[in-house]
This record gives structure tokens, C-alpha cells and sequence, in this order.
């Protein structure tokens, strides 16, 4: 399965590693994992990581370097969690002298050379842990760290149906080294009281479709200076997760560029709706950005529709 990936590995000096912009858990876990990995096991590989700031995880060492263009020439540029070109970030990739893609999304399109796509998994970072793992690499606490942390968020902490006894199996693997759990769950799950006052606020906003979607939707004069629109919309998305008799919930959040769309779904297929608006992901966990709130009540009238299908 990885044997394409580990030879451009072995052939290229340089190796530039790229994922989705506005990166969550998984996303920087595979980014970084997979960096710490190469680097052990390879020795005097030139590693960067590229991309926009992780602010959703202010706890994580993640320093993205900052390189001219042409450090691409001669380069293999890799591509994680990305279902898309367009949720790539810094599509300076395009220019590699060789690309891969390792992802878990809906396959959307062609982005690389060598593409090694499975949905099956609950995370990118279960798909390099399977590399590491079939290929006999060296795993470092550092690497181990970045790739469970991108597990377990993405599997919202083992809960969703994307686990399987696979899951179990790789982070067991991961597991091999002394991961501090105590300090990691602590970093992931500690709120700003400020923070908490807020979902409070928001839970207020919940509103229904007649057929039971919940959405939160947040104009941008709402939505405070310093607060990240993504950031936002997802932090909001699972403030609707558990609510009874609620099968398909959306959070909408204005910025400047567009509506944030956060789909999400307990039993229906949601994909075909992000879409169908530009978007892309899980059958039931995924995102777009529409143009305006006409569009948006337009996606959100697709998932009524839907709901009633199912």
C-alpha cells in the first residue's frame, strides 16, 4: 500500500510537507507525525512543514517554516488530509518535481502523483500510522504524540463509527511509546471560562428546520475581531451533537471570505450536500464555504430535504 510513498521518500532530498488550511488535530498530527518520522528513519533528509498557523491548537509546537519557491524544484511535496486541491494549503506543491497524497477523505479529485486514499479510516494519521507500522519505521515518542493526537480528535475521542478494531490496533501501536495521556487530554479538552459562557450564549441560538435540522447561524457583525470564522464554526458544530431526535445539524458562521459551512450527521450521507456547494469530506462530517446566507439557506433546505429521505 505505502511502497510508491516510501521509495519518492527514499529518492528525494528534499521533502515539503503540506495539509489542509485551518488544520484541526488530525491534519497538524499527520503534518508533524509524519515530519518527526521521516526524519527519524531518514537521515539527512531536508524536512519542512508548511501552511497556515494551527490556532485551534495553540498548545502544539507547530512552527511552519517559511521557504522560497524554488526549495520545490527537485522537491516531493506531500499531501495530508486533504479530500481536495482546493482545501490544500500553499498550492506551491503544484510546482514539486513529485507529489503524494495520503488521506481518509471522500475522493473528490486527483491532487498527486502517487495517492494512497482509504475513507475507511478514522483519520489521516491512522494511514501514516499504518506506514509506519507495515514498513518498520522507527517510532519516536514526538512522532507517536502528533499521530495519536490526530486520531483521537478525529474519532471524536474513539466515539465515532468511523472506529473499527483497526483504530485499536494503531494507536496500541502508538501507545508502544510513553504518550502522556494526562497532559494531552488536558491540552485538547481545557476551555477558556470565557469560552464556556460563550457555547452557553450560542446554545440560545439553536434554531430548527421543520424537519428537525439544527443549525446555528452567526452574522460577521456577531462575530467578535479577534475570533477566527473556522475556528468558530467548528467549535460551534458540536454544541448540536446530542440533542434528541436531531439526525443532521449545520453551523453557519459569516467571515470576509463567504459563509462557513460545518455539516454534520448522526445517520444520513451528508457529503453529496458540501458538495454539491464546493465543499467536500465525510458521509457524516463535512465543510464548505458559500457566498452569502441566500446560499447557505439554500444548503440548509437540501439537508431538510435529506433528512426527510431518510
Amino acid at each position: 500500500m505505502f511502497e510508491q510513498v516510501l521509495q519518492l521518500i527514499k529518492q528525494y532530498p528534499r521533502i515539503i510537507i503540506h495539509r489542509h488550511s485551518y488544520p484541526d488535530g488530525d491534519a497538524i498530527g499527520s503534518q508533524m507525525g509524519l515530519a518527526a518520522l521521516i526524519k527519524d528513519n531518514f537521515k539527512g533528509k531536508d524536512v519542512y512543514v508548511v501552511g497556515d498557523p494551527a490556532t485551534r491548537l495553540p498548545f502544539v509546537n507547530a512552527v511552519m517554516d517559511e521557504i522560497p519557491d524554488e526549495y520545490y524544484n527537485g522537491a516531493l511535496a506531500i499531501i495530508l488530509d486533504s479530500g481536495s486541491a482546493q482545501m490544500v494549503c500553499d498550492k506551491r506543491y503544484t510546482t514539486a518535481a513529485a507529489t503524494v497524497r495520503i488521506d481518509h477523505h471522500i475522493l473528490c479529485d486527483k491532487v498527486a502523483d502517487v495517492e494512497v486514499i482509504d475513507s475507511t479510516f478514522e483519520s489521516a494519521c491512522g494511514l501514516v500510522t499504518l506506514m509506519a507500522k507495515e514498513c518498520n519505521l522507527k517510532l519516536s515518542l514526538e512522532s507517536a504524540t502528533m499521530l495519536y493526537m490526530g486520531m483521537v480528535t478525529d474519532s471524536g475521542r474513539f466515539a465515532f463509527d468511523s472506529v473499527s478494531a483497526r483504530t485499536f490496533e494503531l494507536a496500541a501501536f502508538l501507545m508502544s511509546q510513553p504518550i502522556d495521556l494526562n497532559t494531552l487530554n488536558y491540552n485538547l479538552n481545557a476551555e477558556d471560562f470565557s469560552d464556556i459562557l460563550n457555547k452557553a450564549d450560542n446554545m440560545h441560538k439553536i434554531k430548527f428546520t421543520p424537519n428537525n435540522v439544527a443549525y446555528i447561524y452567526t452574522a460577521r457583525e456577531d462575530l467578535p475581531e479577534s475570533d477566527n470564522a473556522p475556528i468558530v464554526s467548528t467549535g460551534l458544530v458540536g454544541l448540536m451533537r446530542d440533542i434528541k431526535g436531531v439526525h443532521a445539524w449545520v453551523n453557519f458562521t459569516e467571515s470576509d471570505d463567504g459563509v462557513h459551512c460545518e455539516l454534520r450527521s448522526n445517520r444520513p450521507n451528508i457529503n453529496p450536500i458540501a458538495v454539491k456547494y464546493g465543499g467536500g469530506g465525510h458521509k457524516k462530517a463535512s465543510g464548505c464555504i458559500v457566498p452569502d446566507k441566500a446560499t447557505a439557506m439554500k444548503l440548509l433546505a437540501d439537508l431538510d430535504e435529506l433528512v426527510t429521505v431518510e
